[in-house]
């Protein structure tokens, strides 16, 4: 077992923990002595009884909140999970039909035929040219 000196609002106390565990113990200690000193600067000097019990008290509320907190954040979770579970198994949206504008055919037989009288006008042209 090992031995350690904690300071909680102040006070020294001498506790014992197992083997290995003595970080957990200082970081719970730390954590105790800053809601004691909470308490010492509200209220000042009082019985250490009186001090450890507000402090602790302190603690569990706030290890309330939180629990309360968690439940909500598993409870949510849990939703979302049902949520994507019924997304994962809904038959795939049927495709979306997106009509394209084609342009009319009596547009592209005109074009068709401005390109044949320009093919022509420019075979004329290469012929004087050849000619001359």
């Amino acid at each position: 077992m090992a031995e350690l000196t904690i300071t909680v609002g102040g006070r020294r106390f001498e506790v014992a923990c197992r083997d290995g565990e003595e970080h957990l113990l200082q970081t719970a200690a730390a954590i105790l002595d800053a809601e004691a000193q909470t308490v010492v600067g509200q209220a000042g000097r009082i019985p250490e009884g009186r001090l450890l019990l507000m402090s602790g008290l302190l603690l569990a509320d706030r290890t309330i909140a939180a629990e309360q907190a968690l439940d909500e954040a598993n409870a949510r979770a849990a939703a979302l999970e049902a949520e994507l579970a019924a997304l994962r198994q809904a038959p795939a949206p049927e495709p979306v039909r997106v009509e394209v504008p084609v342009i009319p055919g009596e547009v592209t037989d005109r074009l068709a035929e401005f390109a044949a009288r320009a093919e022509a006008v420019a075979a004329r042209l290469e012929e004087r040219g050849t000619a001359v």
